[in-house]
């Protein structure tokens, strides 16, 4: 693993002379994927020059040590900061999803459990909101479908950061999301008290850096305008503003209506739209490398059910990862990260175990 350094070092050198280079910001899309790129090696760079000072302070003590016994003294710390800078370079080495710098679009759908399924759509997007927010992500209501008692049938939002370290990046963070998410509570429509098991839906999309990253001919779409309607299908616009696009070639549809805009709801659709295409040839290309699949924690199979959250005992639980913690509370008010660190550490651990069996 540690031969491939010479390369990386020589193509972060590469990267920062274009970096200067002014022609290079003329391309915006071009400059970010530069920028994250130099970032991601800069911190192996980093990590590089001091697992070569540890292992240069070591062979200096040790050497000392044989005309003076008081240097001897050092060496079994500085044995361990040669251990400490080698794992740490080894798991910056571990290959890393190309999309985790980029930002997303998520979709969280109401499953089963009607109602309360929707109630709980709701509190899923406060939850990841929230997140965002304790993060300086921004975030942006694309579309949204309400259901009769506030909730969500639908509802999707982007979720961007100006993060250029991948590692930071949103997709880095967000993609373990995508699943069933299960919830025990005793729903607001319960006059008994009985605890009810219902089941939420989450989608998460790498989103688009740039419309020609993925091209789509116009006459591959097919697109409807119509009225938008508001819960129990009411109409909420006099005018022909909501829009709704058929990928012909893949089937994807995506509907927007939030905005009062025709022009809007096609902009924010052909977003979405994009995002889904260009995650629909991800899953392909997942499937046709087993060994890629075989390390990753978050999963293509949607209607995996990968967390469980039961309000009664204040209790969360991750199915992947083992994870579980008593503090439901403070994760619904966007206290995420211990639970997507441990996704994190899980998938790092699968891609190291990875490198293991082909080497």
């Amino acid at each position: 693993m540690f031969d491939s350094v010479k390369v990386l070092l020589d193509e972060h050198a590469d990267l920062q002379e274009q970096l200067a280079d002014p022609a290079l910001h003329a391309d915006a899309a071009r400059a970010k994927k530069v920028n994250r790129r130099y970032a991601e090696l800069s911190k192996i760079a980093a990590a590089n020059t001091a697992w070569i000072q540890a292992g240069e302070d070591l062979a200096a003590a040790r050497e000392l040590a044989r005309e003076d016994e008081a240097f001897a003294e050092e060496i079994p710390a500085l044995e361990e900061e040669l251990a400490t800078t080698q794992e740490k370079l080894r798991r910056l080495l571990i290959p890393r999803d190309p999309d985790d710098g980029r930002d997303v679009i998520m979709e969280i759908k109401g499953g089963e459990g009607g109602a309360e399924s929707a109630l709980f759509a709701a509190d899923l997007l406060r939850m990841y909101m929230h997140y965002a927010e304790s993060k300086g992500w921004k975030t942006e209501l694309l579309e949204r479908t309400e259901s009769d008692l506030g909730g969500y049938k639908d509802v999707q939002v982007a979720i961007k950061s100006n993060a250029t370290d991948p590692s930071q990046g949103v997709w880095a963070h967000l993609k373990y999301e995508g699943g069933v998410h299960r919830v025990q509570r005793v729903p607001a429509t319960e006059s008994q008290g009985r605890i009810h098991t219902s089941t939420t839906g989450v989608l998460v999309f790498p989103e688009v850096d740039a419309p020609e990253e993925v091209d789509i001919n116009q006459n591959d779409l097919k697109i409807d305008v119509y009225r938008s309607s508001g819960p129990g299908g009411q109409s909420v616009n006099t005018t022909d503003s909501a829009v709704r696009i058929t990928h012909l070639p893949t089937g994807i549809v995506v509907a927007m209506q939030n905005e009062k805009s025709q022009l809007q709801n096609r902009e924010a659709g052909m977003r979405v739209l994009r995002a889904r295409i260009l995650a629909r040839r991800q899953e392909e290309q997942a499937e046709l490398d087993s060994a890629a699949r075989k390390t990753q924690i978050r999963t293509m199979d949607r209607s995996e059910r990968i967390r469980t959250y039961n309000f009664p005992e204040n209790r969360i639980a991750d199915h992947r990862t083992g994870y579980k913690a008593y503090n439901l509370d403070s994760v619904m008010n966007g206290a995420l990260e211990p639970i997507i660190e441990s996704a994190i550490q899980a998938d790092e651990e699968a891609r190291l175990a990875d490198i293991g069996d082909q080497s």
